[in-house]
């Protein structure tokens, strides 16, 4: 399936344009046709993106990434501004001279000058993908075509917002164990290469035998003496193979599978992941998207291409006429939680929304999950120190205990 823009007239032979979601070019007039319009153009997105190659170059030189904030404001803004009865042309101008991220501002210049040209408001962002995804351009499709987007861009916001506030939950839960892990690297570091070989030396003056605490330390410090700069170039080459390996589609669908399963850390992701597949497939389903096209969009803000993968594989499955419950259930992907609120969604008519109930349990699992997270993380911790410190305690003392004792016999 491949998403099409097409340009046609209407029965008032009005101009109209638009995007639909479809196998093939051919798909989409005979559905254009059965709604009595005529198409004129039809071209997949790439193709549209291609065409516009020569003005989206200018965004190399600039940051390609817009801050969250940005990204926040911007959709806060354009439902303050489109609910208000604000001239659409006006709005996007407005903002791009007020806006702080120079990506966003430039990406509305251009998309100013498109609407300008005639092409509606979600292709024009679609142009942009760097940022503006295909869950946003989407909504904001159905938001243009029902005459509610205002409303589109009230639910991107709200939904942006939590977005953000989970990531920020997720960086402060595992920013102690983070600052904790790179202490005691450094600390290992400092230790075997400058404190420990002064000890080793005077040990080796007295010409003792030496408890096997110390006999570890010593060996332990002469190998970081003699190779560190061995260790460091492993370290950033181990960094820079992983990068490598997570580059290319098997080794990040490994990845992502592979997190899931972490101790502690695993079902807290897990979790996380469910809880934004609720609230992205609850979002596109309350705005009209048919559920297929609402399953590809949802995958591709799941942002995890093992999930991904599970749920493009339901959609299949739909489209084969098997309902949401049992691909849903197939796919091995959901708790019973999820599976028992999308049966009586489908009994109900009403799936978003117990979707949207779902999210927020799972958010507030995770935000409980992150609370203790380091209540969870801080005994293993401390037991590592600990164990460091013994080592490093025992390594010392007991061969100046023994040297003091055979100084005072």
């Amino acid at each position: 399936m491949t998403i099409f823009h097409y340009i046609a007239r209407n029965s008032e032979g009005k101009q109209v344009s638009g995007s639909i979601d479809a196998s093939s070019s051919s798909a989409v007039a005979e559905q254009l046709s059965k709604n009595n319009i005529i198409p004129i153009t039809i071209k997949p997105a790439k193709e549209e993106v291609g065409a516009n190659k020569e003005i989206n170059l200018q965004q190399y030189f600039v940051s390609k990434k817009v801050k969250a904030v940005d990204m926040i404001m911007f959709c806060r803004q354009m439902y303050a501004l489109t609910r208000s009865g604000v001239p659409l042309l006006r709005a996007i101008k407005g903002l791009s001279e007020s806006t702080r991220s120079e990506a966003l501002k430039d990406a509305l210049i251009d998309i100013n000058e498109q609407l300008e040209r005639g092409h509606t408001l979600s292709i024009a962002m679609s142009n942009h993908s760097n940022i503006f995804n295909k869950l946003i351009t989407s909504i904001v499709h159905v938001g243009e075509n029902t005459g509610q987007l205002d409303e589109a861009f009230a639910k991107l916001a709200q939904y942006l917002e939590r977005e953000d506030e989970t990531k920020k939950n997720i960086q402060q839960a595992i920013r102690y164990p983070f600052f904790v892990v790179i202490a005691i690297v450094i600390a290992m570091f400092v230790l075997n290469i400058f404190v420990i070989p002064v000890f080793a030396n005077m040990f080796a003056q007295f010409q003792t035998e030496l408890p096997l605490a110390t006999q570890w330390l010593i060996a332990s410090s002469n190998f970081f003496v003699d190779y560190w700069a061995f260790l460091l170039a492993a370290i950033f080459t181990g960094v820079f193979i992983f990068k490598r390996y997570l580059a290319t589609e098997h080794g990040l669908y490994s990845w992502d599978k592979r997190k899931l399963k972490f101790p502690i850390v695993g079902p807290i992701i897990e979790r996380s992941y469910l809880a934004r597949f609720a609230h992205s497939f609850s979002i596109v389903l309350r705005t009209g998207v048919p559920i297929t096209l609402g399953l590809s969009l949802t995958a591709d803000a799941i942002s995890n291409s093992y999930m991904a993968d599970k749920v493009k594989h339901m959609r299949k499955k739909v489209e084969t006429g098997e309902t949401l419950l049992r691909t849903a259930n197939n796919s091995g992907l959901f708790t019973p939680l999820v599976l028992q609120m999308i049966a009586v969604g489908e009994e109900t008519g009403e799936i978003d929304k117990l979707l949207e109930e779902v999210a927020q349990y799972y958010e507030r699992e995770v935000d409980y999950d992150l609370k203790t997270l380091t209540d969870k993380i801080e005994p293993i911790l401390i037991s590592i120190m600990a164990g460091l410190v013994l080592i490093l305690a025992l390594g010392i003392f007991l061969p100046m205990w023994d040297m003091y004792s055979a100084v005072q016999g």
